[in-house]
């Protein structure tokens, strides 16, 4: 199989962290790719017209699209730990998720608007919308025990490492670690675990 992925994406990394914790990454061969907004990658939107990273490319050749549906697929591969099959808590854990994913969305968004967007055309009042929506989901996970106990690694947790180190990576003054004690021990816990200090992106 192949990867689609670069080291600064939180969404590559998710599939990265997944894989190694499945212990499917040695049958993985990561492919570097560029996508960036306003440019054009036409090589790459021939294996995804989205062009939005990673993507997952089987032995013979389907493209599986999408973080959370490439781990889904590598879970299955990999003895179901990381989502469960049924009932209640595959369900919590599928909305954590995607909570956790639209936080990653808006702070992709807040990225650039403000490092992207022509000089002089920056919508202040949009970045600051998805910016709260971001902030307002550490919040919510500052008072959530139940993810941060780290008992069982799961695709919640996977998400939630994958906000804070993005927060980390291209926020570094944002203020999280202080606003969030809770998740930031939490941080520091999921980074003694192999998978997650292997992965986590370059200094910025």
């Amino acid at each position: 199989m192949k990867l689609t992925f670069s080291p600064a994406s939180p969404f590559a990394r998710k599939v990265r962290i997944a894989a190694i914790e499945l212990g499917l990454i040695d049958k993985i061969e990561l492919v570097p790719a560029t996508v960036a907004p306003g440019t054009a990658n036409d090589e790459y939107s021939k294996i995804s017209p989205l062009k939005k990273l990673p993507v997952l490319i089987l032995d013979h050749g389907d493209v599986i699209l999408d973080s959370y549906v490439i781990v889904e697929y590598l879970n299955e591969l990999g003895g179901g730990r990381l989502i469960p099959g049924y009932g209640p808590r595959r369900w919590k854990l599928k909305t954590d998720h995607s909570l956790l994913n639209g936080m990653l969305d808006s702070m992709l968004l807040c990225r650039y608007e403000k490092m992207v967007r022509p000089q002089g055309s920056l919508w202040q009042a949009w970045h600051d919308d998805h910016w709260n929506r971001a902030w307002a989901g550490m919040a919510r996970f500052e008072n959530r025990p139940d993810v941060l106990d780290g008992s069982s690694f799961d695709i919640a947790q996977i998400g939630l490492v994958c906000v804070l180190g993005y927060a980390d990576f291209r926020f570094a003054d944002c203020g999280w670690r202080k606003a969030y004690p809770k998740l930031d021990a939490f941080y520091q816990k999921m980074l003694e675990r192999p998978s997650v200090n292997i992965s986590a992106p370059p200094a910025a």
